[in-house]
């Protein structure tokens, strides 16, 4: 009796089915909702992605999501702004908005550092 390979799992193919797909190895998934790709978004990304390197260290996913080309995503998450940064894993779920450049705020935001 020959074992068939088991069917292998099809990829998110939008930005919605990629939020619900459970991510393996990362303990930390974050989604970052911009407007566009502005000089502001451009660096909010970089700022939180220097963040994770140094604190995370490969145990992050993050997730860009331009509100311009997927609006009704803004709808799920309750974004009122942008760039917003929701931390969906480890729950509790939590929400910044900014730019990030404020190191010590965005690490106590995230919950990696306690409140001054």
């Amino acid at each position: 009796m020959s074992r068939r390979p088991a069917p292998s799992r099809p990829r998110a193919k939008t930005v919605a089915a990629a939020r619900r797909r459970p991510s393996r190895g990362h303990k930390w998934h974050l989604r970052l909702y911009v407007a566009g790709m502005t000089p502001r978004s451009m660096a909010a990304f970089a700022n939180l992605k220097a963040i994770c390197e140094a604190e995370l260290a490969g145990e992050y996913r993050i997730t860009l999501i331009d509100l311009l080309k997927h609006p009704k995503l803004a709808v799920d998450d309750e974004i009122v702004a942008v760039p917003t940064l929701v931390r969906s894993v480890p729950e509790p779920v939590r929400r910044l908005i900014g730019s990030f450049a404020d190191r010590e705020r965005t690490l106590v935001g995230l919950g990696l550092a306690p409140a001054p």
